[in-house]
């Protein structure tokens, strides 16, 4: 008869070697990264650290050279290539801005592919097709993109629409477009809104409530938003850019 401590023993070796055959198969290590992926992620996308978000995209790069049919992986290649934009057109340099773009729509294209039920990515496919017009021309980027952005959007918004991130989106898509096109600042500062009242922790957001907001003429509503931003971020780039033109 085998004892319980002989048998607690032999379930544990046959937990390992069910870990090591997974690891094997997949090609992932059994324990942890040394720092959690989306954690690193969440760190670069607070300050967008150019040198932080160039190791992530290389360390994603070579991840997602291993494990082809994650889509997580690949989502987060491309928020990484978006927060790299951001560094770029902050110094006005147009070329790696449009290489990066493309990078990025690429990987999020990819991830849709072998996921399509991730409201995440279409969101950001969204966000990235947004800005694939404002760095190009927009009397050709408009008719091409425009509706795609409208796609990918109402498609997260399909999947889930208790997702911060998906009425965020929403909000960009009413606040960039022409209003012959379906733009409509009203419309944008309710989305930004709808997307704070899920997660009120988002301080790039807040920065979109202000933009809107300001738009809209306000500057008082615009100023306090901008201030939740930075009591949430002081940090960050982006945050800081919107404050002082909004003091102008």
């Amino acid at each position: 008869m085998i004892s319980p401590k002989s048998l607690f023993l032999r379930r544990n070796q046959m937990l390992l070697l069910v870990l090591l055959s997974s690891a094997i198969l997949t090609g992932k290590p059994v324990c942890a990264a040394d720092e959690p992926l989306a954690a690193a992620v969440e760190s670069a996308r607070k300050t967008r650290d150019e040198k932080q978000l160039a190791s992530l995209k290389g360390q994603l790069e070579v991840q997602v050279a291993q494990n082809a049919s994650d889509a997580a992986l690949f989502l987060e290649l491309a928020n990484v290539h978006f927060y790299l934009l951001d560094v770029y057109e902050i110094r006005n340099d147009k070329k790696a801005a449009g290489i990066t773009v493309d990078k990025a729509i690429e990987a999020a294209e990819r991830s849709i592919q072998l996921n399509d039920k991730s409201a995440d990515a279409h969101s950001l496919l969204a966000d990235l097709y947004g800005r694939k017009i404002s760095l190009g021309n927009a009397m050709f980027a408009g008719p091409k993109f425009g509706p795609k952005v409208k796609e990918e959007n109402a498609k997260a918004m399909a999947l889930d629409d208790k997702n911060p991130r998906v009425w965020a989106s929403l909000g960009r898509q009413y606040l960039m477009a022409p209003k012959m096109f379906g733009g409509d600042v009203s419309k944008a500062v309710e989305s930004f809104q709808k997307s704070l009242a899920i997660d009120a922790s988002q301080d790039e957001t807040w920065v979109w409530l202000a933009k809107a907001f300001a738009k809209q003429g306000d500057k008082t509503k615009a100023r306090d938003a901008i201030q939740h931003a930075l009591q949430l971020n002081p940090q960050s780039p982006f945050v800081k850019k919107t404050a002082v033109s909004l003091d102008k």
